[in-house]
């Protein structure tokens, strides 16, 4: 009985969260190490696909959750499911099949289930499952898997989802690394949204997710992958339209002592009258030379013809080619009657010669009328070698004949260009860069950028604040809003505010107009959505890295990247002491790792060429430009299993060969191993003082109702440091 009664507890442990069903070929797990189930009991069942359907009408959301469990062990296995509740939902009509047979499922209010997650957890000493403290669940009694065989776990429930500012919030529980070893095999969400009212901006945090508008009113969101354990649940939001162009506002605050982050999401309408989209010009301009022989330049072509097909029926067009010279398709701007023409005359033109980028840049910049908006493709695959040569020479001249009206997208082709030269021109006047690398198509790189900026309806946008004050807003200089996009800004604020507003301005063929957002509420108590900080630190690092590469070294520059990697957990190859820097925790060590960056940073602005120079440059950009924070990185990273991010006692630990990766992100804090605890980085050796508290202690879990972020942190393991109100935790054994 003991035994048997072992085994459905350690199910119920193995399980909590959506997911990894492991099983014990019948034994008692602890016959081994107190709170550790013997490694080859871990390794027979495991979900083979987890499908997640949600279907939204009108604020109530319909899940449907499908897990397959097999099971590859040798002898049955069997256990007690329990499913954690996004928190705040109300469930009615819940429903559960397994391979078709309906079965009854309890709901746990969230005291209930905090006492059986608080009695497992003091009997197999393992902390994991409290990271869903707080949650109601769903328990549920699992028919046996025999050996060899596989269930079907079917979950449908319904929930009301609030509305809150304007924007709707979808959670969907998927953390599930520190449960299991295992990966799923098969994950996707799939999201279809109909609403009564017209839909805004569409945003998750935490997953890239593809977005199919059918209409003003309806959406499908989705994501897939295979062989992975998701660090964060999935979340998911939509803002319902109520402007011309719609600004929704999500804020997180770690306390109220702390100033604040907000992501500011702003969105044009989704069906938009043709009449309202400003008439462009756009001249594309390709080197010609002699290296662009071959696929090259057929690929060079064909990004042409994709631009001269899908220009807008008010829009022109002209074509410069350059090598030594440079040759133009017409001499002044031309009618969408002569896109033909203008593709039979790139037909015939083969590339020879030098690469004349001043004159190439000049003569584009030339054509461009003042009066309308302009947007010039730029594409080269090398350096300067005829005309004027010496970069900044070049960028000066750019400056001369360049008008406000007119946005640059550089292309680079292949790693022997000039990263400091395309990234000064386009990022300069409120365009962009790319580079394509030799294994990448140019059409696809040119046509996806195009088909992004074809239709613009505001230009030279600016955002003024009144009634909060906010600073290091990123992107510092805002780039022109195209219909089809979404535009995502972040930044910090200092104080609250409940009835802020926001303006928002912009050009329109020449004519400014403004739309002004009124009672936005900048939150006063800590709370929010927790992956913001990182979003906004993941684009701070993106900038000061191009500024290092653009301007040169500067220690200010470099301490701040420091810094920021510390505090956020944020990975670059100039900041990779946050793994092999021991003594990070002190001011001694953080400016070992300040010394280590500034020699490492030196390159950046040294080296402009080059594949480490493009990959610099794409890095930098990624960062400037991610919508998510960027994420934690994979134990592969570092020589263990890329299939397992957290420690579990029976791998090798953290950082060495065949464990998993030593930092983690948990909750709004970054976690590093050392020595056998999970240390905070927040946590400062020389200045704070120790509270120790013993695992499983009454304290231990008294400590779980201060604040909802210390049951994330205990699900780390049982030695952890973390801190609270600049006052320091470390959970330590009761031996």
């Amino acid at each position: 009985m003991y035994r048997k009664l072992s085994l459905i507890i350690t199910l119920c442990v193995v399980m909590i969260s959506t997911n990894l069903a492991l099983a014990f070929q019948g034994q008692s797990v602890l016959d081994g190490r107190p709170g550790q189930e013997p490694p080859a009991f871990r390794q027979s069942v495991f979900i083979k696909s987890h499908r997640v359907d949600v279907q939204i009408d009108n604020q109530i959301a319909r899940t449907r959750v499908e897990q397959i469990f097999v099971n590859e062990g040798t002898t049955m296995a069997e256990g007690t499911y329990v499913f954690p509740l996004p928190k705040g939902v109300t469930v009615s009509d819940l429903v559960m099949y397994i391979d078709d047979i309906p079965i009854e499922g309890k709901i746990l209010e969230k005291d209930e289930a905090r006492a059986i997650y608080d009695q497992i957890v003091r009997s197999l000493r393992d902390p994991a499952l409290l990271e869903y403290i707080g949650n109601d669940a769903i328990q549920a009694n699992v028919f046996p898997i025999p050996a060899g065989d596989e269930r079907k776990l079917v979950i449908e429930f319904n929930q009301l989802l609030p509305v809150e500012s304007g924007i709707v919030h979808y959670v969907y529980p998927l953390r599930t690394r520190h449960i299991s070893p295992l990966p799923v095999g098969e994950l996707s969400i799939r999201v279809a949204v109909n609403s009564n009212d017209p839909i805004s901006n569409i945003y998750s945090p935490t997953h890239p997710i593809a977005i199919d508008r059918i209409s003003d009113t309806k959406f499908v969101a989705g994501f897939e992958t295979s062989y992975s354990q998701e660090a964060n649940d999935f979340s998911l939001y939509y803002g319902l339209a109520n402007e011309d162009v719609n600004l929704n506002l999500l804020t997180y605050r770690e306390s109220a002592t702390e100033d604040g982050f907000f992501t500011l999401l702003v969105s044009p309408p989704v069906e938009v009258d043709t009449e309202r989209v400003i008439p462009k010009d756009v001249i594309v301009v390709i080197d010609q030379s002699g290296s662009m022989y071959g696929d090259k330049w057929s690929q060079a072509r064909d990004a042409a013809k994709y631009v001269l097909d899908n220009l807008n029926p008010e829009d022109r067009f002209n074509v410069v080619l350059f090598s030594t010279g440079v040759d133009v398709y017409g001499l002044e701007m031309q009618g969408l009657d002569e896109v033909n023409d203008a593709k039979g005359w790139l037909d015939v033109v083969e590339p020879i010669g030098g690469t004349n980028i001043d004159s190439a840049l000049k003569t584009a910049l030339e054509m461009a009328d003042r009066e309308r908006q302009t947007v010039i493709l730029f594409l080269t695959d090398g350096l300067p070698t005829e005309g004027v040569t010496d970069i900044r020479s070049i960028l000066e001249n750019v400056g001369t004949f360049m008008n406000p009206a007119t946005r640059i997208f550089a292309f680079g082709v292949g790693d022997d260009v000039d990263t400091f030269l395309l990234d000064q021109i386009a990022q300069g006047y409120r365009g962009a860069s790319a580079y394509v690398r030799p294994s990448e198509s140019i059409d696809t790189e040119v046509s996806t950028l195009y088909s992004k900026i074809s239709s613009p309806l505001l230009t030279n946008l600016e955002l003024a604040f009144d009634g909060i004050q906010v600073y290091d807003l990123y992107p510092p200089t805002l780039p022109d809003l195209f219909i089809g996009s979404q535009l995502v800004v972040v930044g910090r604020y200092r104080g609250d505010a409940d009835n802020a507003t926001v303006t928002l301005s912009g050009n329109v063929e020449r004519e400014n107009q403004s739309f002004i957002y009124s009672n936005l509420d900048f939150r006063a108590n800590a709370g929010g959505e927790v992956l913001i900080p990182r979003l906004w630190a993941t684009r701070k690092i993106g900038e000061l890295l191009n500024a290092i590469r653009l301007n040169g070294e500067n220690p200010e520059l470099v301490d701040s990247i420091v810094r920021l990697s510390i505090r956020y957990g944020i990975i670059t190859p100039y900041t990779s002491f946050l793994i092999t820097e021991d003594d990070i925790f002190s001011q001694t060590g953080v400016e070992r790792a300040i010394d280590e960056a500034e020699f490492a940073a030196s390159d950046l602005a040294d080296v402009t060429s080059g594949a480490g120079a493009v990959g610099a440059a794409e890095e930098a950009q990624s960062m400037t430009n991610a919508d998510r924070a960027a994420p934690a990185p994979t134990s592969g990273s570092f020589g263990g299993d890329a299939d397992d991010g957290y420690y579990d006692g029976n791998e090798a630990p953290p950082g060495e060969p065949g464990g998993p990766a030593p930092l983690q992100l948990v909750a709004d804090r970054t976690f590093l191993y050392r020595d056998g605890t999970w240390i905070d980085t927040t946590y400062n050796a020389d200045e704070m003082e120790v509270v120790e508290i013993e695992f499983l202690s009454d304290a231990y879990f008294d400590l779980l109702d201060v604040d909802e972020r210390v049951a994330q942190f205990y699900a780390l393991g049982e030695h952890i440091i973390f801190v609270l109100d600049d006052t320091a935790y470390e959970i330590v054994s009761a031996e």
